[in-house]
């Protein structure tokens, strides 16, 4: 059995793994960055150590300093929880070089499964469906341009490797081709280290269900039933639940035999998710991926079947049996997750950051509150903007969105914006309570849903002014703003952004200019003072919080001046452009 575990992750899923090892009585040891070192996952955790700097790059994510945290605390294992090293094929096999348990499947399926490409190709000879697509030997621009001509238009280009919607874009019109491929390439090697990118046939309005599987090493393999995460937003899921409410007996059956077939084609072991697109129109499914980890949403799947997902993987990664047959595994009742943000949904869901003055869960039976913030605590840049996750269970689909609703709307949040008001309106509307959200729904609707947004405000808050429409980070979801993007800015101070980049407070009364709407890093500076500029052209995009914030020019005119270049670290509210008029 395990008696020491290091956990290499951070926030709610790191406190998740702490009680787990509590109740089988293994001492857990926590790593944490310079940010985070009297975080909740910190202090929970029988002993921590510090692994860097905040940036995820020099502590989480960096194999060496994670190994060697293991060999001072003498870990005999390692749980990588999800993001960061949790699917990356080096790190495990780091792991095992070093004599430490990976608590996850062995490297060479973490590998085989983590490339999109092999995944597809093992799975379709195992038999199970997967969407058309193409991935071509040439990976240059043209080659990936000419592969989408081939498999036709409404397309995705997607990253190999990799998941989370990272790399990936939507293109429905030729000339959204070029602007997509670069894009996506540039996400999916900053995300995976890997830019290499296949093309599948886009379906139409698909619903979202993947299935959770579990395998051991004496030969077992079974499923955990669905979850259906239609509702997402940009490819990043929002809400999940359990049961599907489109899967009817038969489907079900089908979908979860194929995971469980697919599972055993790659030579799966410990708990991992293979996910689906489902039309159920026609009740056809194809393969989408596999997640060679715990899901974010694994508290709906344990809620509705009693189990304890992350205590199975411990033992599994300790060469015992999984402690349950497929027969033991039953759905009861109905549960619902919902991911609780700092992000303003009323401003193009621009991540927030900030200190939490006041947080205040809601307790009552039927709702699971998973956390790993404290009130007092700081939502930092560096991190996934996800403050909790709420689930909420109940006897009928119908009592646990009501019970979900009354907990969101109980949840007191200040000193950072969130989705929270977002989420109640998703689980109000009568596309949610008859099941009929597709995966793009959100996109679509983003104008209709986020109109009037009840938020509060209070002297906390760390953005708490109307941003420019130049800032919201999705083009193909525009939200009006009552900002002037050519107003006097001469109360905004241009604070310095990095130690190669400093700003001055602007004296002028027509000052145009691009603003950091927060801390982050500039990924790509176009154009040079003196271009000329088109309105909605991008003019410098930003990385923050994992997520892309391209600044687009909010009116038509000339490059006046740049402040910044890639690679810097720019503050908020830090001026980055400046134009000026055309003349004429």
């Amino acid at each position: 059995m395990i008696r020491r575990l290091l956990i290499a992750n951070r926030g709610e899923i790191a406190v998740r793994i702490v009680r787990a090892c509590r109740e089988m009585s293994i001492e857990s040891v926590a790593v944490y960055s310079d940010a985070e070192a009297h975080a909740p996952h910190v202090l929970s955790a029988d002993r921590a150590v510090a692994i860097g700097p905040a940036p995820a790059t020099q502590s989480y994510l960096a194999i060496s300093k994670i190994i060697d945290a293991a060999r001072s605390t003498q870990a005999d294992a390692v749980h990588p929880g999800y993001g960061f090293l949790s699917e990356n094929a080096a790190f495990a096999r780091a792991c095992v070089e070093a004599g430490i348990t990976f608590v996850g499947p062995p490297a060479d399926v973490i590998a085989r499964m983590g490339s999109k490409i092999e995944a597809r190709r093992l799975v379709a000879g195992a038999g199970v469906p997967v969407v058309p697509g193409e991935t071509p030997a040439d990976q240059t621009d043209i080659g990936i341009r000419r592969t989408v001509e081939r498999v036709g238009l409404p397309a995705l280009i997607k990253a190999a490797a990799g998941g989370g919607g990272k790399g990936m874009r939507r293109v429905r019109e030729q000339g959204e081709v070029l602007e997509a491929i670069q894009a996506a390439r540039r996400e999916a090697t900053a995300a995976f280290g890997d830019g290499t990118l296949y093309v599948e046939k886009m379906v139409d309005m698909p619903h979202h269900v993947e299935v959770q599987v579990f395998a051991d090493t004496h030969g077992r393999t079974i499923h955990l039933f669905e979850r259906d995460c239609s509702v997402q937003r940009r490819y990043q899921k929002v809400i999940e639940e359990s049961p599907s409410p489109i899967l009817i007996p038969d489907l079900r059956e089908r979908v979860a035999g194929a995971a469980v077939v697919a599972a055993q084609a790659a030579g799966y072991c410990n708990a991992g998710t293979i996910e689906f697109l489902v039309d159920p129109s026609t009740a056809r499914f194809y393969f989408l991926e596999m997640n060679t980890r715990l899901q974010v949403e694994h508290p709906v799947t344990e809620q509705v079947t009693g189990l304890d997902l992350v205590r199975a993987q411990l033992l599994v990664a300790a060469g015992e049996s999984l402690p349950w047959t497929q027969k033991d595994v039953t759905q009861r009742g109905h549960a619902i997750e919902a991911r609780v943000y700092a992000e303003d949904p009323s401003q193009g869901f621009i991540p927030q950051a900030g200190t939490l003055a006041r947080y205040r869960e809601p307790r009552w039976p039927g709702v699971r509150v998973d956390a790993g913030v404290a009130e007092g605590g700081e939502v930092t840049v560096y991190y996934d903007p996800m403050i909790a996750k709420v689930i909420a269970t109940a006897e009928s689909r119908p009592l646990a969105i009501a019970r979900l609703i009354t907990a969101l709307q109980a949840f007191a949040i200040d000193g950072v914006r969130t989705n929270l008001p977002f989420l109640v309106r998703i689980l109000e509307l009568d596309e949610f309570r008859n099941g009929t959200i597709d995966t793009a729904f959100l996109d679509r609707e983003a104008v209709r849903l986020t109109q009037s947004l009840p938020q509060p405000l209070d002297r906390h808050q760390s953005l708490d002014r109307h941003l420019p429409q130049s800032l919201i980070p999705n083009p193909q979801s525009p939200v009006p703003s009552a900002y002037d993007p050519w107003a006097n800015t001469s109360a905004r101070a241009a604070t310095p952004a990095s130690a190669r980049v400093t700003h001055t407070r602007r004296q002028t009364s027509a000052d145009r200019s691009l603003i950091a709407p927060m801390p982050a890093t500039v990924i790509q500076v176009n154009g040079k003072p003196g271009d000329a500029i088109k309105k909605g052209d991008v003019v410098v995009l930003l990385e923050a919080m994992k997520m892309e914030l391209p600044l687009r020019a909010p009116a038509d005119g000339i490059i006046a001046a740049i402040h910044c270049r890639a690679g810097d670290l720019v503050q908020g509210e830090a001026v980055l452009v400046e134009f000026g008029k055309s003349e004429g």
